[in-house]
């Protein structure tokens, strides 16, 4: 198992894929999930010892029992909503300097993917507050035979070279967010959205990302364009979200001293944020809802 999550999250990278098991349906099988035939084929290349459910050699094995019923947000979840409902002066008396080219901001309560959204980068003089889409130029294996490509929200193997190449002080940034979404999994049950904030009142934090602007084509009806993408990276789950989603959680910045180290130090230097924050420093604030009202401010 060890191996197999290693090779999936090396080569096919967070976001493109999930892993399910379940005792109630066998103790000696899982099921793996990718989001197109060529990860699939790849897996058993790499792995030619599985033996697939059907008995044969299909790689696009549709099992009968969950049957094609598992919506995206459930598979490939981690963080593909979020909020950030403060003013943007709240994120202005941080920065000293800052250039701000975001516009007149309304508050958000609910960001989701390909969404545009106030990301703090370095600029040229100084701290730069935009707007920029959310999702990150995807991997070349994962738009073969594709016409779009939709970007990539979450980033987990920083070591990928197609990741790599953005860690660096130029293409590293900040998100504002006041409140992320998880989506809770139960058996026989449909995924239901858990809403974490550093407390009730939903104060400012900022996730750690990167950025790049990029020429692709996001959707058929815009044909190509060029646009400023950013993602930001996850970790491992601490206890409040893991109870929730316990596969991974976003890389998130509370102090300011973090956020300086994460847009300036070296890259290795940086890297040592890409960890949960300590247990106990989140709490559940909202369930059930596609966005977050609550805390809002103008």
């Amino acid at each position: 198992m060890d191996d197999l999550h290693k090779w999936l999250s090396t080569e096919v990278g967070a976001g493109y894929y999930a892993v399910y098991t379940s005792r109630g349906l066998a103790t000696d099988a899982l099921g793996v999930y990718l989001r197109d035939i060529e990860g699939a084929r790849a897996l058993i290349a790499a792995f030619p010892d599985l033996i697939l459910a059907d008995g044969t050699e299909n790689a696009a094995y549709t099992s009968p029992v969950h049957a094609g019923v598992w919506q995206s947000e459930e598979l490939f979840g981690v963080c593909n909503l979020y909020a950030m409902t403060k003013a943007q002066d709240a994120v202005r008396e941080l920065f000293d300097g800052l250039e701000d080219k975001a516009g007149n901001l309304p508050s958000l309560p609910g960001i989701y993917p390909d969404y545009e959204a106030p990301v703090v980068s370095n600029g040229d003089d100084g701290p730069r507050l935009s707007m920029m889409r959310w999702g990150m130029p995807s991997p070349a294996f994962a738009l073969k035979g594709k016409k779009t490509d939709r970007g990539v929200t979450n980033v987990r193997n920083t070591k990928s070279p197609h990741w790599r190449r953005w860690m660096g002080v130029k293409n590293r940034c900040v998100v504002p967010f006041t409140s992320f979404s998880e989506p809770h999994n139960q058996s026989g049950q449909p995924s239901e959205p858990v809403w974490f904030a550093l407390s009730e009142d939903r104060p400012s934090a900022f996730f750690a990302g990167i950025w790049t602007e990029w020429t692709s084509v996001r959707k058929l009806k815009d044909g190509e364009t060029t646009d400023n993408l950013f993602g930001f990276l996850t970790t491992e789950a601490n206890a409040d979200v893991g109870a929730i989603h316990p596969k991974a959680m976003p890389v998130i910045l509370t102090a300011m001293d973090e956020v300086e180290l994460w847009l300036h130090a070296d890259t290795e230097q940086a890297l040592s944020l890409q960890r949960p924050l300590p247990d106990g420093m989140l709490q559940i604030v909202g369930r059930g809802c596609r966005q977050d009202d609550a805390g809002a401010s103008v």
